[in-house]
C-alpha cells in the first residue's frame, strides 16, 4: 500500500461501560488513524457478497495493521458512522487491514 493512498482521517470507537451498573452506556473515541475509505461498488461489491454480508457490506476502509481493533467497534468518518462486519489482514503480512463496513441508521 501506498502511503500517499491514506488520505482520510477515521475515528475508531468503543462502547464505555457505566461503572455503576456494568451496562453500556455511550460510544467513546479510541483511536484516530489515517485510511482509505472506499464505498464498494460493482465487482468489490459482489467480492464482499462472499463474506456472507451480501447485503450489509457497503464500504471497505484500509488501514495499516493494528492488533488492538475488532468487530465490536464502530468507525466515525466525518459525520458518516459505519458498523464493523468483518476485519481482514489480506495478505496474511500484517501490513494492512480491510475493515468491512455497513453504514449505521
Amino acid at each position: 500500500m501506498n502511503a500517499g493512498e491514506l488520505r482520510h482521517r477515521v475515528t475508531f470507537q468503543k462502547r464505555s461501560l457505566d461503572p455503576a451498573t456494568g451496562g453500556l452506556t455511550a460510544w467513546a473515541d479510541y483511536v484516530t488513524v489515517w485510511a482509505k475509505v472506499e464505498d464498494l461498488s460493482g465487482r468489490d461489491y459482489f467480492q464482499a457478497q462472499m463474506l456472507g454480508e451480501a447485503s450489509l457490506v457497503t464500504t471497505r476502509i484500509t488501514v495499516r495493521w493494528r492488533p488492538d481493533l475488532d468487530p465490536h467497534m464502530r468507525v466515525r468518518f466525518g459525520d458518516r458512522l459505519f458498523d464493523i462486519k468483518a476485519i481482514l489482514d489480506p495478505d496474511g503480512r500484517r501490513r494492512v487491514l480491510q475493515v468491512m463496513c455497513a453504514e449505521a441508521r
